[in-house]
């Protein structure tokens, strides 16, 4: 992509999705993550109500009236954007593209994550890790990962969502917040997963299109496997074939669903022809 562009890109996305993190994100966002604890902010006399427990003995005596201690949220969090750049982010049959959502997705995260002071980086992944950006904080910092969630090329097609949980676990030391953004056409991630979930906070967000559930009866297609390439030739027509596949993709849903369930892991659904402001407000305030 020319360089002139990707910048025009780059500000669209900017206005669209910092403008929502500004008006309807923020606040949720902050009432969904909590900070690390509570850290020690000052003292005051002890007014009628507080809670004997936060009496500092110390200054008490030395004033010969009782203080209380304050404390505050240890708001500084790290939040890390894990993003599926498989070849089957390429598809989208409604209003936009699997990439298009996730990198919306992921700029309206990051903007609600430097309003809030917190530091964002981007683990993207195939079937291993194509590329990892460490956490930092500035506006100059979302730029780049926007422009990385809108150009980068990955090498490799396929999925492989353990590795880069495992990946993810090894390189964050600190707890931290982590959103799975992904379709989640993938197995054996589940003992990654749970390692991840107990280890930090993670949060799922599974992509879909309607065409991966629905078959349009357009008599016989030829498809083809945007991760492996493979070729197949499908009587749309068939109304057992129709059926079959929706059969198919429900139970791949539910399986995703169970796997999520398992590990302790919030997560939503966002389909590429719906607005994504419900789903998250949603999934915010479940936390």
């Amino acid at each position: 992509m020319e360089t002139s562009e990707l910048l025009k890109k780059v500000r669209k996305i900017e206005i669209k999705t910092r403008g929502l993190s500004n008006q309807i994100f923020s606040g949720e966002y902050h009432s969904a993550f909590k900070g690390r604890g509570m850290a020690f902010s000052e003292v005051r006399e002890y007014q009628f109500g507080d809670d004997i427990r936060t009496i500092d003995w110390n200054v008490t005596a030395r004033f010969d009236a009782p203080y209380v201690k304050i404390f505050e949220e240890e708001r500084e969090l790290t939040v890390i954007l894990l993003v599926d750049v498989s070849g089957s982010r390429d598809f989208g049959s409604r209003e936009k593209l699997k990439q298009e959502l996730i990198t919306e997705l992921c700029a309206v995260l990051s903007f609600s994550a430097i309003q809030n002071n917190d530091k964002i980086g981007v683990i993207f992944f195939s079937d291993q890790v194509e590329k990892f950006i460490p956490p930092k904080k500035g506006k100059s910092h979302i730029l780049r990962i926007i422009r990385e969630l809108i150009n980068f090329q990955p090498a490799h097609k396929q999925t492989n969502i353990g590795e880069a949980l495992r990946f993810f676990t090894g390189a964050i030391k600190k707890k931290s917040i982590a959103f799975l953004i992904s379709d989640f056409m993938a197995d054996k991630y589940e003992d990654a997963l749970k390692i991840a979930s107990k280890k930090h906070d993670v949060v799922g967000i599974r992509i879909h299109d309607k065409r991966e559930k629905e078959l349009p009866a357009m008599g016989l297609v030829q498809f083809r496997d945007a991760e492996t390439g493979e070729l197949r030739w499908i009587d749309t027509s068939s109304e057992e074939v129709r059926k079959t596949y929706k059969i198919a993709a429900l139970e791949r849903e539910a399986k995703t669903t169970e796997r999520l369930r398992r590990a302790g892991v919030d997560f939503c659904n966002i389909a590429t022809d719906e607005s994504y402001v419900g789903p998250l407000i949603n999934l915010f305030k479940r936390r």
